[in-house]
């Protein structure tokens, strides 16, 4: 049996562990310190929310982190879905589906505008995950970044 609940303090060493699986299949080196330290820094300050897929009342198999964003257009708050995660050996099971349902009931909650996420063009089980879950994929925009000592500042540099 799956319930989804929010991660508490009590969870680090399993939601760790989890968050490092997640963080290598984005390719990033493994650090389970590093996790450790960010996640409970992220709990205790209250930064984020996080919602844990509970398998058998005990075992931790996925999880959602959101992030509380705002939109000035729509004059609300707006949650940006940063993670989402379920181990290799759980799915199939509909968890990535739970854990979205619970993010949009948050979103619900607190009345904000919605949720949004972005994903690599690769994650092809993402992107089959996201359209069945309504989410809409936004072509009329282009998404930019910058990254503080990145390329760009290595060239400006140079």
């Amino acid at each position: 049996m799956i319930t989804i609940r929010n991660a508490s303090l009590s969870d680090i060493d399993q939601l760790s562990k989890l968050f490092d699986e997640y963080r290598i299949f984005y390719l990033v080196e493994s650090d389970l310190p590093g996790a450790k330290a960010f996640l409970s820094e992220r709990i205790k300050n209250k930064d984020s929310e996080i919602f844990v897929a509970v398998k058998n009342a005990k075992f931790l198999v996925g999880f959602v982190q959101l992030y509380p964003l705002f939109s000035s257009t729509r004059l609300k708050r707006l949650w940006l879905l940063n993670d989402l995660y379920v181990s290799p050996g759980s799915r199939g099971q509909n968890i990535s589906v739970m854990l979205i349902d619970k993010a949009k009931e948050l979103s619900r909650q607190t009345n904000s505008a919605g949720l949004i996420l972005e994903t690599a063009k690769s994650n092809i089980i993402g992107n089959k995950l996201y359209p069945r879950t309504d989410f809409v994929l936004d072509e009329e925009h282009n998404f930019y970044s910058w990254e503080n000592g990145g390329l760009s500042e290595l060239k400006k540099q140079a």
